[in-house]
């Protein structure tokens, strides 16, 4: 007859409780907390999701708006909840990324407090223009802001958003100089931008296109090093006269540290099966996104070197923010 030691017997028993657990999951509505106001790209994205989630593991997936200081509120909301798999995040750029350089006293550590799940989308932010300003191209608007110091003025969706360090990559790199005039979201500043009050804007292509299409804005280029595969006609930003430029947006699943990994593979699982669904492909190219699939640990990773990148872009800026 085999022995079997106790803290043998222990692993196993534990080993088949996190695969039954698993098997189970979820047991009761699932909380996905989206750290911005409805209706912005983060929100759309979260709802998309968490509907197929509801019907796919049939247990409700309720998103959970709870906007307020750049994100940093909801965020922490996730990163302090149990890890059972039943709160979980809809991160971006902004939360995940910036934010640790941003503020000095950030309530949770990225990295630390929550873990990743999938990434499931990259967002190359567009470069657009009022169609008074003389310029058809970056290398065109460049010169013209080189000839015009602090003339121009540039919108954002407020200080130290991705929008605002994004432009002000555009002015580290391209060597010029812009007045920032900062919004209380892209919904705020468009009207101003629309009626020529401010000269540019960074934004995801979803705000923009409709004024694009009516002629009333001038779209230029797109920020990430490679065109996108659902705006293929607007060149880059690098290939415009700026070489080295590439930021974009992002979009991800994320939970709260300790999560089972048995959950995390389940979830990344369902979600991908997901992101591959037609349905969610025209989705995806009705907002300008591009779509991206990762394991954890690719998520992880790709987390860090972003942490570092835009940690990098605010301290030249010297944005900070309480």
């Amino acid at each position: 007859m085999i022995q079997c030691s106790k803290p043998v017997i222990a692993t196993v028993l534990a080993a088949a409780s996190l695969a039954a657990h698993a098997q189970s999951y979820p047991s009761k509505p699932v909380r996905v907390v989206v750290a911005f106001a409805a209706g912005g790209t983060t929100d759309i994205v979260a709802r998309a999701y968490s509907q197929k989630l509801s019907e796919n593991l049939r247990q409700q997936f309720v998103v959970d708006n709870r906007p307020g200081a750049g994100g940093t509120i909801g965020t922490d909301i996730v990163a302090k909840s149990p890890p059972d798999g039943h709160t979980l995040n809809v991160g971006s750029t902004s939360s995940i990324a910036v934010n640790v350089s941003l503020y000095p006293r950030l309530p949770y550590d990225s990295v630390r407090d929550l873990a990743p799940v999938v990434q499931i989308a990259s967002a190359p932010f567009v470069l657009a223009i009022h169609p008074s300003v003389p310029a058809k191209t970056v290398k065109e608007f460049v010169a013209l802001a080189r000839a015009k110091p602090g003339q121009l003025n540039f919108a954002s969706s407020g200080n130290g958003t991705s929008l605002h360090l994004v432009a002000e990559y555009l002015k580290h790199l391209a060597k010029i100089e812009m007045v920032h005039i900062p919004y209380k979201g892209v919904g705020a500043a468009l009207p101003d931008l629309v009626a020529g009050q401010v000269q540019l804007m960074f934004s995801d292509m979803a705000p923009f296109a409709p004024f694009v299409k009516a002629g009333k804005l001038r779209a230029l280029a797109v920020t990430s090093a490679k065109r996108s595969a659902v705006l293929p006609d607007l060149p880059t930003i690098a290939e415009s006269g700026v070489p080295g430029f590439d930021l974009s947006g992002w979009y991800g699943f994320l939970a709260p540290a300790g999560i089972p990994r048995e959950i995390v593979n389940r979830l990344n699982s369902e979600i991908v099966k997901i992101a591959r669904t037609p349905a969610m492909k025209e989705r995806y190219a009705t907002l300008g996104l591009d779509p991206f699939e990762s394991t954890p640990e690719q998520f992880g990773a790709f987390i860090k070197s972003e942490i570092a990148k835009w940690g990098e872009i605010v301290r030249r800026s010297g944005t900070k923010l309480e």
